[in-house]
């Protein structure tokens, strides 16, 4: 797939089939025939909190995540569980500049490039 409108439609699809997933709401989204953008905001069904923000771009047959921030945070203690990111600030890392909050802002690790549905599976995954 590589047409921005379709993989706009998969995400909120993604949103609404996804067990985990009580609330949501979709902040921004747009897409052109080559880039796109999205930022949803969603309650869990544990109360948790998540948001997240993608642009992503075709590059010849395949969707591309360009850049992104996925936040997930603890609603009744307000803490946060983990933040993945490619903001260019931990050059230190492995797999510059893919990397994950864990915990904290200082707690952080080397990341994968992930794209909004992938994510939310790992969401998943780790509330199963």
């Amino acid at each position: 797939m590589n047409e921005p409108a379709a993989y706009l439609t998969d995400v909120e699809l993604a949103l609404i089939a996804s067990p985990f997933i009580a609330d949501y709401q979709i902040i921004r989204s747009w897409a052109n025939t080559d880039d796109g953008y999205i930022r949803i905001r969603a309650r869990l069904t544990n109360d948790d909190f998540i948001e997240a923000a993608e642009y992503f771009a075709a590059r010849g047959e395949k969707l591309i995540t360009v850049d992104y921030r996925y936040h997930w945070t603890n609603y009744t203690k307000q803490v946060l569980r983990r933040r993945w990111d490619s903001t260019p600030d931990h050059p230190e890392l492995e797999n510059f500049p893919y990397h994950v909050h864990v915990g904290n802002e200082e707690t952080v690790i080397p990341g994968e490039p992930l794209g909004l549905i992938a994510w939310l599976k790992i969401v998943e995954d780790e509330l199963t």
